[in-house]
């Protein structure tokens, strides 16, 4: 590949497979733009097209961020996995829920079976930073029966949240992963929404 790209473009296609495997999403045009200090948008589409046109990478017209690696199509299942706004991991409170796009993600390198039934949301607040799940952060969930420890998103008496799912006694409840924040017990209903499968985090 060294003999048929320039500099550029190596580096280019570099950054390209470094944060698809890193964050799970493709870079945009404006992304390439800002980390390599290119004067426009444009300067990064023509890198993209070029690494296109030698068959290096593959674009699928119309979908933003829909760029695939030619060297890991044969191993990489790439599939769209819509965001539904954001999810409070702090109190329990009402989440956004409508679609804010999708991320482009290898299910296969998350571990995640190509047939789940799977949605994204984004992190607010910071009740589940024992656990590593941190403010700003993207939680991938699948719509499924939980698992007594697993990580939820839940609809406890009307409010959604993102807790660990724990059962006592027989009896299920949400805990944080901070110290800092009180067990929540429902008074009249407890939906398990969806079940986390993967965290993705902006290196940024």
């Amino acid at each position: 590949m060294s003999k048929e790209l320039t500099k550029r473009q190596i580096e280019v296609y570099d950054y390209l497979k470094r944060e698809m495997r890193e964050t799970g999403v493709m870079p945009s045009s404006r992304d390439i733009q800002e980390f390599f200090g290119f004067a426009s948008q444009t300067a990064a589409m023509n890198h993209l097209r070029a690494l296109e046109k030698k068959g290096v990478i593959q674009r699928i017209p119309g979908k933003a961020r829909a760029v695939a690696l030619v060297e890991e199509l044969d191993r990489e299942e790439i599939v769209d996995i819509p965001v539904y706004g954001s999810i409070a991991a702090g109190m329990a409170q009402d989440t956004q829920e409508e679609q804010e796009g999708c991320l482009s993600i290898d299910i296969r390198s998350l571990g995640i079976p190509r047939n789940a039934r799977t949605f994204a949301l984004k992190v607010r607040g910071d009740s589940m930073i024992d656990a590593h799940i941190c403010n700003g952060d993207t939680v991938v969930l699948e719509f499924r029966e939980p698992r007594r420890g697993d990580v939820v998103a839940a609809l406890i008496d009307g409010e959604t949240t993102l807790k660990r799912y724990v059962i006592e006694n027989g009896k299920p409840f949400l805990r944080a992963e901070n110290e800092m924040f009180p067990d929540l017990i429902p008074a009249r209903e407890l939906i398990i929404q969806g079940v986390m499968v993967a965290l993705l985090r902006n290196a940024a």
